[in-house]
């Protein structure tokens, strides 16, 4: 498994420990009826339409605050998928294969899970391509949105 370095100016992180192992989370990345239940903060609902988890597969969500209605939310293709190690996508390229520049940033995430005495170390790993869109990203509630989910993710894949 090969990382990147990360550097600070670009890069946004977050780290928990899921008392899960990593097998349930990745299921829970990869079976598009899980994910459909935690990949948003709630109480906004998410609906999948394309999850082909292998490199240069479609990642595309949808998401509804009224459950009737639903807009886009990603739209992009995993770059690397290590499965039950790693999962790298992008927005930067939507699901056709067609350069993108979604709003609000455009970004690639890396997705790793390793063992930890207590279940399985979950690093979530945001790139950009510019401070600016780093800040911004940051500003718009990275930290907020992306622990939310974390939060959902382990409620889902936890056992008491």
């Amino acid at each position: 498994m090969t990382t990147s370095t990360l550097d600070p100016t670009l890069d946004l992180v977050l780290r928990r420990v899921i008392r899960a192992p990593r097998a349930a989370i990745w299921r829970a990345w990869t079976d598009p009826d899980l994910l459909a239940q935690w990949w948003i903060p709630a109480p906004t609902q998410l609906r999948v339409d394309r999850l082909e988890v292998r490199p240069g597969g479609g990642f595309v969500t949808r998401m509804s605050d009224d459950g009737a209605t639903f807009s886009p939310h990603t739209d992009g293709i995993f770059l690397v998928v290590e499965p039950e190690q790693r999962l790298v996508f992008t927005n930067a390229i939507d699901s056709r294969w067609r350069p993108a520049s979604p709003a609000p940033v455009t970004m690639t995430a890396e997705i790793v899970v390793t063992e930890h005495d207590d279940g399985t170390e979950y690093t979530a790993t945001v790139r950009h391509g510019s401070p600016t869109q780093r800040d911004l990203h940051e500003e718009l509630g990275f930290h907020d949105g992306w622990s939310s989910v974390t939060e959902a993710l382990a409620a889902l894949v936890e056992t008491p």
